[in-house]
């Protein structure tokens, strides 16, 4: 290996002090000469560069100049050492590194041999897979008249009018009151609080917890306060918890009506008629059950994938998804069992160790509950680790373009806000990593699936979209496996809301 220029093949001793399962510890020393053989070269690197009072550019005294840098060169030079020396320990043993290396300095002093330990958790060996052997059931429903004379109720439902009551009655649920309001927390408006004529029914839990129930029984000119608390996951940190007080005024109160599908209902969508809003329905429905399909195909693999032969699973990576499921269990998240599998953090940024004195992650879980997401998060790890070896054996990649792509589609997501969405995901590389993650982990699942033999059922609706079961934990496997293949980093999901509402349901 090439070290500044020079071949100094004994410039450093490496001895390995620890071999346990994935886990490797490396005692190394570079030797005091190669030090300062290193930081002479950076003295004479900068040395035509510097100016000085009283000499001529490039003409400053060697001795001046290790005498003003040379401390800080030092720094320098021992800095890239340890990182260069790493590499090429771990690069000589053919070793890949599962997370970020370890590095302690030992000891080291101007004129000394410098010391250090290289700790380090490998990826596990795993073999390559023969996925022609792989059954799989693929689940498939098709969209019935019933299923579209239900999608055409609904959207009536979504699109009915309303008129004013007929008579001077106060309000109930399922009334459509238009309101004004100004929202405030602890004596201060906040920004998206405020409107004017907004329609809401009542009932429809559109607004936060609480906000709609503080406006039945009143009538048209009410004015009052409508006290309520954002709830603790609240999309929007700056308002969660808080309370708000809304100064709301009753404008009107309106009652639904009835809208007759039709023609005239199809043109509301751009259909000339309709049979044509009838097909374009049927279409959806039809994504909507591939989607299914495909969701549900690919669990069944990752199932399948994991009934194969056992390996060791790098603690530092099960630990980070423990955590990562923890913590999503007290933010009152989605449940502990989506997972983009493929991607994870192994940067140390996100999934950060907890502080000595800080509350453990996992305080008030039950011991059963520990036991079972201990399980989950290795059942992850297992899996991502399957698949990442997958995709780096056979070249499967994701390319910039289906990014972009799936940038756009997460960003439409946010209507009004589209410029802010995009903004955040830009400068956030882990943002951005997640919108990669699924892409190719999808990939690969599309390329294992492929060669697998699979065979088709056909089913109802109801049982497609039926929600799965709950993630099952794994029962812990090891081998005895001391290599390791592919390695591959990314971030985590950074979900991005905005409002001073809830959102739909």
């Amino acid at each position: 290996m090439l070290v500044n220029k020079l071949d100094r093949k004994n410039f450093m001793e490496v001895k390995e002090t620890i071999t346990e399962g994935l886990k490797r510890e490396f005692k190394v020393i570079i030797s005091a000469s190669e030090i300062d053989n290193r930081v002479n070269e950076r003295l004479k690197e900068i040395a035509p560069t510097l100016q000085l009072p009283g000499f001529r550019p490039g003409k400053v005294p060697p001795a001046l100049v290790k005498k003003r840098f040379g401390q800080s060169l030092l720094g320098e030079v021992v800095e890239k050492s340890v990182n260069e020396s790493s590499q090429r320990a771990l690069d000589e043993r053919e070793l890949r590194p599962a997370t970020q290396p370890n590095i302690e300095v030992v000891s080291f002093d101007e004129g000394k041999d410098l010391e250090f330990n290289l700790s380090v958790e490998l990826m596990p060996e795993i073999k390559p897979l023969d996925f022609s052997a792989i059954k799989l059931e693929k689940l498939v429903a098709e969209a019935n008249k019933k299923d579209i004379d239900e999608a055409l109720l609904k959207l009536a439902e979504q699109h009915k009018g309303s008129e004013p009551i007929k008579t001077k009655r106060a309000s109930k649920n399922g009334d459509i009151v238009v309101i004004d309001f100004v929202g405030s927390v602890d004596g201060e408006k906040f920004d998206g609080g405020s409107a004017e004529g907004h329609h809401l029914e009542l009932g429809s839990n559109q607004f936060i917890p609480g906000f709609e129930e503080q406006l039945v029984g009143k009538k048209v000119g009410s004015k009052l306060e409508v006290k309520v608390t954002f709830p603790d996951n609240y999309g929007q940190a700056n308002l969660s918890g808080k309370a708000a007080v809304f100064e709301t005024e009753i404008k009107e109160i309106r009652q639904a009506t009835d809208i007759k599908i039709d023609d005239d209902f199809a043109k509301l969508f751009g259909m000339e008629e309709l049979p044509a809003l009838r097909d374009a329905l049927k279409t959806q429905i039809e994504q909507e059950l591939g989607q299914a399909t495909k969701a549900r195909l690919k669990r069944e693999l990752l199932d399948k994938l994991e009934e194969l032969e056992p390996f060791d699973v790098p603690q530092s990576m099960s630990d980070q998804e423990y955590e990562s499921i923890c913590r999503a269990i007290n933010a009152n998240e989605d449940n502990p069992t989506s997972t983009n599998l493929t991607e994870k953090n192994d940067d140390g940024e996100g999934d950060r160790p907890q502080d000595a004195n800080s509350v453990p992650i996992d305080e008030g879980l039950s011991d059963n509950d520990k036991t079972e997401y201990r399980q989950i998060a290795e059942r992850r790890v297992r899996l991502a680790l399957v698949l990442q070896e997958v995709g780096r054996l056979n070249n499967i990649e994701v390319t910039d373009e289906e990014v972009q792509r799936a940038l756009f589609q997460e960003v439409s997501r946010y209507p009004g806000q589209e410029k802010q969405i995009m903004e955040l995901y830009q400068k956030n590389p882990q943002a951005m990593a997640s919108i990669r993650a699924p892409l190719y982990e999808d990939k690969i699942v599309e390329f294992i699936t492929e060669m697998a033999e699979v065979s088709e059922k056909k089913i109802t609706r109801e049982e497609l979209l039926a929600e799965p079961s709950r993630e099952k934990p794994s029962k812990p496997k090891t081998s005895k496996s001391k290599k390791a293949p592919a390695k591959k980093t990314a971030a985590k999901k950074t979900s991005a809301k905005a409002a001073p509402k809830k959102e739909k349901k």
